[in-house]
């Protein structure tokens, strides 16, 4: 059965995502220092989190940070992301749980540089990290992140 949604076509999840990211924002635009006021925001996001969303979130943080250092942490929508120098979000993590879907997902934004040819992937279901996986991501990120 599909899930109610409100009179604006918005399941509540949808709805308190947006609501969720309308705070992020007028918090983001507050922060004096937005390294620190982004990694607060996301570890919290991430602390909040169980299972293998926590265990995927916990190990997409360590991987952007230490290979994408000049990547500012940030929330979007509440979830785990990361923003380039402008200030725009370039790759995210949407937990299994923020939508009660099967799966987690990492994502690429536009700001992502991934479109060199005529069709690129932006965004992958993950159930778990492997070693393939870190691999390929890392290689993704690498080439999105510039």
């Amino acid at each position: 059965m599909a899930e109610k949604t409100t009179s604006d076509g918005l399941t509540a999840d949808e709805r308190a995502a947006v609501k969720e990211r309308a705070a992020e924002l007028r918090a983001q635009s507050k922060a004096a220092d937005k390294r620190a006021a982004g990694t607060k925001a996301v570890r919290d996001a991430i602390e909040k989190l169980a299972g293998s969303d926590r265990e995927i979130a916990e190990k997409f943080y360590a991987l952007v940070t230490e290979h994408a250092p000049h990547l500012v942490p940030k929330t979007y929508y509440g979830m785990p992301g990361f923003a380039n120098a402008d200030d725009k979000i370039l790759v995210f993590m949407q937990p299994a749980s923020k939508f009660k879907v099967r799966y987690a997902t990492i994502g690429f934004e536009q700001p992502a540089t991934l479109d060199d040819t005529t069709m690129w992937p932006v965004a992958w279901g993950i159930s778990a990290f492997t070693a393939a996986d870190e691999k390929a991501f890392l290689a993704t990120l690498k080439k999105a992140a510039g």
